[in-house]
């Protein structure tokens, strides 16, 4: 079984499952603008994709035109890290059945800006861990939303020493106030950010889940594009 890998903290692995193979497919949309709004129980979350992520935008708007998501449930959730969904296989599935293996046979291919960073309510791609996707290429359909933490200034100098790399004035800003989840920068690409409902995003996150980090409760969404 394939598995999608996100770091939870700076020494803790979670692994979540997801089918993808080795292909990657470059997507032609039709028109659209920026802006989805995606639907759930607990309200709406309305997010621009950036034009920076070519690949992944045209991808998504693709995912969002086929009705791909619609009915596809937030199947992983933790609290202060991130909620997950785009699993079609979770579409049909039965209570506590285990999500994370569906998805489309193509992935696409990784698009890192660093401009573009894990703050709280951006949207990036789920993909397969590093042993088996060395290339950091994105799974074709899920996704997850930032939650996170606020990080100390203390705290991102050892994110900086143990991952080797070096925050910009505006992430330590950001992870600093409205927090985010700095370990994952430059593993996962970024490809937008919640406009509203960062509200509901936490609501989501703060529902009761199973040992898969699964919610008890499904929370199915509707996702559409609306005006700019």
């Amino acid at each position: 079984m394939k598995r999608i890998f996100l770091i939870l903290i700076t020494i803790l692995f979670v692994s979540s499952a997801c089918k993808i193979t080795k292909q990657t497919t470059v997507i032609t949309p039709k028109k659209h603008g920026n802006i989805v709004l995606i639907s759930t129980k607990y309200g709406d979350i309305k997010l621009k994709l950036y034009d920076e992520t070519p690949l992944h935008k045209a991808n998504f708007i693709k995912l969002v035109e086929e009705h791909y998501l619609d009915s596809t449930l937030f199947h992983r959730v933790i609290n202060h890290f991130m909620i997950q969904g785009g699993d079609p296989d979770s579409k049909r599935a039965l209570t506590g059945a285990e999500l994370g293996n569906g998805g489309p046979t193509y992935t696409i291919l990784a698009e890192f800006v660093p401009a573009l960073f894990h703050k709280k309510g951006v949207l990036a791609a789920a993909r397969e861990g590093d042993n088996v996707n060395p290339a950091k290429a994105s799974s074709g359909s899920q996704f997850y939303i930032v939650q996170g933490n606020v990080y100390t200034n203390e705290q991102l100098d050892g994110f900086e020493k143990r991952m080797g790399i070096k925050f910009t004035v505006e992430q330590r800003k950001m992870y600093t106030t409205i927090g985010g989840t700095p370990h994952l920068d430059g593993s996962y690409t970024v490809f937008g950010e919640v406009i509203s409902g960062l509200d509901v995003v936490d609501k989501i996150a703060a529902v009761k889940t199973d040992q898969n980090n699964r919610p008890t409760e499904d929370i199915r969404m509707m996702v559409t594009f609306v005006d700019n």
